[in-house]
């Protein structure tokens, strides 16, 4: 299911935005506003499985609200004027809720997470900073700008897992990172119609010209030699970033509960499964946009349970 429309996001901003005049929600209606908007939208695979601890799931809901709501501030108010300013009011609710004052369902469900803890502000205040950028920068000259994009875009969610499983190490960012920022760039090969469709081009335009994809060919959508082997260079520079999880067992998740295990490599898993169906359909994303169906999540999810099975017998080993 795609994010909700602009229509209805209005109606949010309406109700939740820097001008409301609704009461003050108890901690448990904000919860289960969060609750809503996590179980409400499906997108390649749910923001909690069935697998995931009982006790997490209000905090991922909680989490999860955060990032939706930033998001739909930048993508969805249809004006990059008033984003920004949108944005900027958002950026302010975080600094209140750090000190402690909290009004939106959000973030008064969010201010317990935080609390237990002991969430840092940096990941939260980059996610605002990438929508931010979204509003000024529609296109990429080189892919370290674009690996910057996705530092501040995709990168601090996973550090947000890493502080619900009471994981958040050096050694565990620098892995989480590149899986994100991997993930990150599967999703814009997936979507590069959708992007287009709203005039951002995350195919850098160095390697555009490298490739010999002209902006013409870009403007007209045209699917030719120069732009397979263009989307066949990224969709492989995509699994790299995602290499550490290529093989059977991956000793960073053996630190984690078995469920968690499951789920880390599962969102992992299923960006590899996006770029295998972006190569499937002959890298033709212009006419059609790989997705990752159901069978696809049951099988990876089996997958998965299997090797979380395994890996405590290869960690002995």
């Amino acid at each position: 299911m795609l994010p909700p429309p602009a229509k209805e996001f209005e109606v949010e901003l309406t109700r939740w935005g820097p001008h409301s005049t609704q009461p003050t929600p108890s901690r448990a209606d904000a919860q289960a506003y969060c609750r809503f908007l996590a179980t409400g939208h499906y997108e390649n695979f749910p923001v909690v499985s069935l697998l995931l601890p009982r006790q997490l799931h209000q905090h991922f809901y909680n989490v999860y609200a955060y990032c939706r709501w930033s998001d739909d501030l930048g993508d969805e108010t249809g004006d990059p004027t008033r984003a920004l300013e949108l944005l900027g009011w958002w950026r302010g609710e975080l600094d209140a809720c750090y000190a402690g004052q909290t009004r939106h369902p959000v973030f008064i469900a969010l201010a317990e997470t935080i609390r237990e803890f002991e969430i840092p502000r940096q990941p939260l205040v980059d996610l605002i900073s990438a929508f931010e950028q979204d509003q000024t920068i529609r296109e990429y000259d080189t892919f370290p700008q674009l690996l910057d994009y996705c530092r501040r875009s995709a990168d601090p969610v996973g550090r947000l897992v890493l502080a619900l499983c009471r994981r958040a190490t050096p050694g565990n960012f620098a892995w989480s990172d590149s899986i994100c920022s991997g993930l990150q760039l599967a999703n814009f090969w997936q979507d590069v119609a959708r992007d287009a469709d709203i005039g951002r081009i995350y195919l850098p335009r160095e390697d555009r010209e490298r490739f010999g994809y002209t902006r013409e060919h870009y403007d007209r959508r045209e699917t030719n030699h120069q732009f397979v082997e263009l989307l066949r260079f990224e969709v492989e520079r995509a699994r790299q970033m995602l290499a550490p999880w290529s093989g059977p067992y991956q000793p960073e998740l053996a630190q984690f509960p078995f469920r968690v295990q499951v789920d880390l490599e599962l969102f992992a898993r299923g960006g590899e499964r996006i770029l295998d169906r972006i190569a499937a359909i002959g890298y033709r994303v212009w006419e059609q946009r790989p997705t990752v169906n159901r069978w696809d999540a049951a099988s990876l999810l089996a997958r998965c349970l299997g090797h979380a099975l395994v890996r405590p017998w290869r960690a002995r080993g």
